[in-house]
C-alpha cells in the first residue's frame, strides 16, 4: 500500500505538471511550466485507495469502472479541497469556472478524471498482473 501510494503521488504529479504546462498555451505561455504543490502528492497518493475497488470492478465495462472512478475523484477532490481552503491552503480555484461547484470540483473535467482512474487502475492492477503472468 505504502509503495502505491508513493508511486501514485509521483504519477498524479507528473499528470499535474503536464497538464498545467499545456494549460499555459491558452495564455500563449509557450515556455509550458508546469506547476503544482506539496500538498499534491498525498492527495494524489490516495488514489492508491482505489486498489480494491479495482480488484471487485475488474469484470465491469470499461464505462462503469471509469465512471466509479471520476466520482471518487470528484469526492476526494472535494473533500481535500473544502478542507484546504477553509485553513487558506487550497493550491486550485475554480470559482471562476462555468462548471464549478464550491470553487473546488470543475464538472468538465470529468473525462480528465475519467481517464485518469482508468491509468490509475491500470497502475495498480494492470501491471501487476502482466508481472505475475509473465512469470
Amino acid at each position: 500500500m505504502i509503495k502505491n501510494f508513493f508511486t501514485c503521488g509521483t504519477v498524479g504529479w507528473c499528470l499535474e505538471i503536464l497538464f498545467t504546462a499545456c494549460n499555459s498555451i491558452k495564455k500563449k505561455d509557450y515556455k509550458l511550466m508546469g506547476n503544482t504543490s506539496l500538498w499534491m502528492f498525498p492527495i494524489y497518493g490516495m488514489a492508491a485507495t482505489l486498489a480494491p475497488l479495482s480488484r471487485l470492478l475488474k469484470k465491469q465495462s470499461l464505462i462503469l469502472r471509469g465512471s466509479v472512478y471520476t466520482v471518487c475523484i470528484f469526492a476526494t477532490e472535494f473533500l481535500t479541497g473544502s478542507f484546504l481552503k477553509k485553513r487558506g491552503l487550497c493550491p486550485w480555484s475554480y470559482e471562476k469556472a462555468k462548471y464549478n461547484v464550491a470553487g473546488v470540483i470543475r464538472l468538465d473535467y470529468a473525462p480528465l478524471w475519467f481517464g485518469t482512474g482508468l491509468l490509475y487502475e491500470f497502475i495498480l492492477t494492470g501491471a501487476k498482473q502482466k508481472k505475475t503472468t509473465a512469470a
